[in-house]
């Protein structure tokens, strides 16, 4: 499986993650870790979320912005989501407003900007930073291996993408240009990876 998952991904796949398979990876500091399931995010609509509430799906989390020329990735973002909605999988959407000021709106500016557009019916979250001083601890889960228990990681730019299995396990990081569309990511939710 490896040798055909490389030549597809090699391109959108972080450095670090080159050649890995979608499975997490085991740890030997389990005790540092921490559940992604502890983790806490408000909805677009104010409603604080708990991660828990998405246990027994496989998760993909993508940092958002509507003024980015990867914002087109909503129409298969949500094409995804309601291909694989029923089947134990979600998309969490997270405004971000980091890269360029291209999420430069209010929670409802997104919320009406993202249906109006794309029809995205998929959970949306506030605006939040993704790196820095302030960054969520959300995305300090996924870019900290210290707390996901895989690997360190950067978000380099609007609608990067995690992987995240049912059990909340890590999974793997993909750059902006992975297409949500591919066939490895539909393999991965399908269970065929």
């Amino acid at each position: 499986m490896r040798n055909l998952f490389l030549p597809i991904f090699s391109l959108i796949f972080t450095a670090s993650c080159q050649g890995q398979s979608l499975k997490p990876i085991p740890t030997k500091n389990a005790s540092a870790m921490q559940s992604f399931y502890e983790i806490e995010a408000i909805s677009i609509d104010g409603k604080p979320t708990s991660m828990s509430s998405f246990k027994g799906k496989k998760i993909m989390v993508v940092n958002v912005a509507s003024k980015c020329g990867y914002t087109g990735q909503y129409k298969d973002l949500q094409a995804l989501y309601e291909a694989y909605k029923d089947k134990n999988f979600v998309i969490l959407g997270f405004p971000c407003n980091q890269f360029m000021g291209q999420e430069p709106g209010s929670e409802s500016d997104i919320q009406s900007f993202c249906q109006k557009n794309y029809g995205v019916s998929f959970p949306l979250f506030s605006k939040i930073d993704v790196k820095g001083n302030e960054q969520h601890p959300v995305y300090r889960w996924l870019t900290s291996k210290a707390l996901n228990g895989v690997e360190d990681s950067k978000v380099s730019w609007n609608f990067n993408k995690y992987l995240i299995d049912e059990q909340g396990n890590y999974v793997v990081h993909l750059e902006s240009g992975a297409q949500p569309l591919d066939a490895e990511i539909k393999a991965w939710i399908e269970g065929k990876k």
